[in-house]
This record gives structure tokens, sequence and C-alpha cells, in this order.
């Protein structure tokens, strides 16, 4: 049974799309030459819907968590967050720098990895930080998926993590940041809350460690909730994953002003973990 806490209503954004089809037919039932208004009308509901799918932080399919709430932030508290994990090599090299910092994250495991890396999973979580859900296999057509496939993505994480020592995830991140109306009724059954991020460091794509660094400290402030991967990262022109070196710059300008970093289950709770 899912936590009353998950219930899920309809979003307005959903709710007045439902409403246009309903007026569209209706408007062509009763004057059928009015049919290139109403495709234009119901095309561009469409063409609405996709964006609010493609944008990581919109809200218009459901609740979504972009940034700790200021009743939340107390005044110098983040999230630093880690996708795409864990990684045998990366992920260790992340830990040691964040402890060396005194700073505990987030870390959005893939199912998958999780099975074959089970002891570094349970490493993550013995050091304090927090284990969450990025899907089983991270498919690049995850947002195409039908109700039953999105759950079986996401509940196979949810075993395969636990399995591994992760605890029970509360929040899920999708794959890319990429949604469709389906996502959110599916999360709320499973108990999980739908996380984005206040800003990306691209640090897949981006082998330039200052300048993963400057997007991600660029106007930092207390209640953000930062991205960065400790899996897929981009290498350095030295060779490194780029997360490595982009890191210790982002934690000195944390520590510079006066901020520190916390797991999402303890900026969000709900309970223990």
């Amino acid at each position: 049974m899912a936590d009353p806490a998950f219930d899920w209503h309809l979003p307005p954004f959903l709710k007045a799309s439902v409403g246009l089809h309903g007026v569209a037919l209706a408007a062509l039932l009763a004057s059928p030459q009015s049919w290139g208004l109403v495709l234009t009308a119901i095309v561009g509901n469409h063409i609405a819907i996709g964006a609010a799918a493609i944008l990581p932080r919109c809200a218009w399919l459901g609740p979504n968590v972009a940034r700790l709430p200021g009743s939340k932030a107390g005044g110098e508290l983040l999230c630093l967050t880690f996708d795409d994990g864990p990684d045998p090599t990366v992920t260790p090299a992340v830990l040691d720098l964040l402890a060396a910092a005194g700073a505990l994250a987030t870390f959005f495991c893939i199912g998958e990895r999780a099975e074959r890396h089970a002891a570094l999973v349970a490493e993550i979580r013995a050091r304090g930080h927090g284990v969450e859900n990025h899907s089983y296999s991270h498919p690049n057509g995850f947002a195409l998926r039908a109700p039953a496939g999105l759950k079986r993505e996401i509940l196979l994480a949810q075993e395969a993590i636990e399995r591994s020592g992760g605890g029970k995830p509360r929040f899920f991140r999708a794959p890319a940041g990429i949604k469709n109306p389906w996502l959110a009724p599916v999360l709320a059954e499973a108990g999980l809350s739908l996380v984005s991020w206040t800003r990306r460091g691209f640090d897949t794509v981006t082998a330039d460690a200052p300048r993963v660094a400057s997007r991600l400290t660029r106007g930092l402030s207390s209640g953000d909730i930062l991205l960065l991967h400790d899996g897929s990262s981009a290498l350095s022109s030295t060779g490194r994953p780029v997360v490595l070196e982009a890191l210790p710059l982002v934690l000195e300008e944390m520590s510079r002003r006066g901020l520190r970093s916390v797991p999402l289950h303890a900026a969000l709770a709900r309970g223990e973990k």
C-alpha cells in the first residue's frame, strides 16, 4: 500500500489539458468546420506537455523537488548529488573527497550497477550518505515508456538498491531528468518523490574542471541541489574523471561561503532513514 503522504492528484496543468480536450471535442461536434482551430489548440497543448517533460525542473506534470524549501535550507544547507554510479574507481575517490571536507551527499544509483558493486553501495550508506533511485538500467527511452515500463524500472531499482545495503530509497531522479505524464502517479504508488536539481555541472560532456565547477558555484546559495556524476564522468586533460578535479573546487567554494552539504533524506526528512 502506498504511503498516504504520496496520495496523487492530477496536477492543475494536466487538469487543464484534460479540460481542453473535452472542450475541443464539444466544439468539433457542435461546429465541424472549426476543426482547424481545434487541431491547433490540441497540437499546442501537446507541445506544452512535451516541453514540461523535457525540462528537468518543471513541475507541471507533478511534484518535483528542484531545490530545498527555505524552511529546510536553514541559511547554510545545500545538497550535493551524484548520478549514474556506483563506479568502482570513481565513487571511492568521491567518498574520500567528501570525507576530507566533512560533507555528506546523495548518490542516485543505477540498480544494475548497485547489484554489481553491492559492497560499495553499503559503504556509501555506512559513511552517512544517501542512496537513492536512478532507475534500474538508465534506459535512454525511459520517458517514452508506458506506466508498466516505468514501474518496472523503478521497482527493480528499489529492490536492487535495498538488497545491496543502500536502504530503501525515498527519492527518484529520472534518467536525464526527462519525465512523462505517467511518472508522478507511478512514483506516488512506490512512495517516492521526484528530485531534479537547481544547477548541474555537465561533467559528463565537459572536460574542463574549472568550467564544471563554475556552473555549479555561480550564484551558489543555501537550498541549492547540485548535480555531478560519479558514473559516466568525462575525462579531463590529465586523463582523470573530471568530477574528481571539479569537486574539490566546489567544496572549497562552499566552505568559503559558509555552506555545507547534507543528504536529501536529512534535509527533507519525514523520519529517520
